[in-house]
């Protein structure tokens, strides 16, 4: 056997330091090493001594292997003879193995039945995935501290911290799978089953999860984000998500951003309180009706925009680095005060936000080829390219950024 030049030893070494260094990230924000909820740290007592007894046992085998390779190699001896191995050893190889498996699946079924406990949750909320956001509906309820009419967003998931979270998980068009790494483990969401996971965060923060499910060209760009508030601060957000629509003033670009609004956007998304006046004077709520236009039958949600800190399926922030920098790294304690403040013009990530509202499907992949771009009765999935002006685009950005 040629043996190893210094310099391939050293790219040997570099290539495996990269391997392990890759895996050490300081701020990674799915690592699901660092438990911050109850069901989370369950799993993460499950899964350490697992690890560890799967990596002595494979030094062991691989110090076997490389023994009889060493020891037992060819040179060129007679061939040994042949017997039956030994009745001793092959049964204690057999036990040992078993037990191994008793001892790691004993406590996995007990975990699992810990982690499907809901009963003392505190708090319903419904989660559907689809192509390629989700969607997050607080229904009527007592529990999140009493909630008196229904509560719809997407993008981020908020919660109140230290509070049992129950969520209901569902699909509208392909089979998703909810994941925040920090909170709890994997649930996948399929179209016509409600499953159930339990969610809790010890501290206010913001915890990234993604879809773990392959569901179309865009399953890499479906995230999601839970954020947890202090529970005085959940209440003023759920205050702030139930305000009452307020109408630009005439006369200002926003004004004019509504009416461009309601012409291009309200067919697939909501604005709650939104209306249109008839040229007889009659005023009506203005109603999106996805279900005509989009496979999956819904669009996100967009009252009150500006209160999230992202867009278009977590895919992209509403804030620009600075100030999402500090939202994400602030304290415990002051967390909530910055989160509640929205964005603002100041912080607005306008670059990426115009980006997608001149040519959504450009910048996130919806359709694999101009024969896909419309489905069954003309339904497109995801946003199509609407075909917008920069005179357009700038009055429906200084609308959005009154939904807050």
């Amino acid at each position: 056997m040629p043996a190893i030049s210094l310099r391939h030893r050293r790219r040997l070494v570099a290539l495996a330091g990269t391997f392990v260094l890759a895996g050490c990230a300081q701020d990674a924000p799915q690592d699901t090493w660092k438990p911050a909820g109850e069901n989370a740290r369950r799993i993460q007592n499950l899964q350490w001594p697992v690890f560890l007894v799967a990596g002595i046992v494979g030094v062991i085998v691989m110090a076997a292997i490389a023994w009889v390779v060493v020891r037992y190699r060819d040179r060129g001896q007679p061939m040994p003879k042949q017997s039956h191995g030994k009745p001793a050893l092959e049964i204690a190889l057999t036990i040992l193995p078993a037990l191994i498996l008793v001892g790691v699946g004993i406590p996995t079924v007990s975990t699992v039945f810990k982690l499907a406990k809901t009963s003392d949750t505190e708090c319903v909320i419904n989660v559907t995935g689809q192509q390629w956001w989700w969607e997050y509906d607080y229904p009527v309820q007592d529990g999140c501290g009493g909630i008196s009419e229904p509560i719809v967003t997407s993008g981020q998931l908020v919660i109140p911290a230290g509070k049992h979270v129950l969520l209901r998980l569902t699909s509208r068009d392909v089979i998703h799978s909810f994941w925040i790494p920090k909170l709890n483990g994997k649930k996948d969401t399929v179209p016509g089953r409600v499953h159930t996971l339990r969610m809790e965060a010890d501290q206010p923060g913001i915890y990234a999860g993604q879809c773990t499910e392959f569901c179309g060209l865009s399953h890499a760009n479906m995230k999601m984000e839970a954020v947890a508030l202090y529970p005085e601060d959940f209440e003023t957000w759920k205050a702030n998500q139930l305000k009452d629509y307020v109408k630009p003033d005439e006369g200002t670009l926003a004004a004019t951003g509504e009416a461009t609004f309601t012409a291009n956007c309200s067919y697939c998304h909501q604005v709650n309180g939104l209306t249109s006046t008839a040229a007889d004077g009659t005023v009506t709520p203005v109603l999106a009706n996805p279900d005509q236009y989009v496979v999956s039958g819904s669009a996100p949600n967009l009252s009150h925009l500006m209160t999230r800190n992202t867009f278009a399926g977590a895919t992209w922030d509403l804030l620009t680095q600075e100030c999402r920098d500090k939202v994400w790294n602030a304290s415990p304690e002051e967390f909530g005060a910055l989160y509640l403040q929205g964005v603002t013009a100041d912080c607005l990530n306008e670059v990426d936000l115009r980006e997608w509202i001149r040519n959504a499907p450009a910048k996130k992949p919806m359709y694999s080829s101009d024969a896909q771009k419309a489905d069954s009765g003309g339904k497109v999935r995801g946003m199509p390219n609407l075909g917008l002006t920069d005179t357009q685009i700038d009055q429906i950005i200084a609308y959005l950024l009154e939904r807050n």
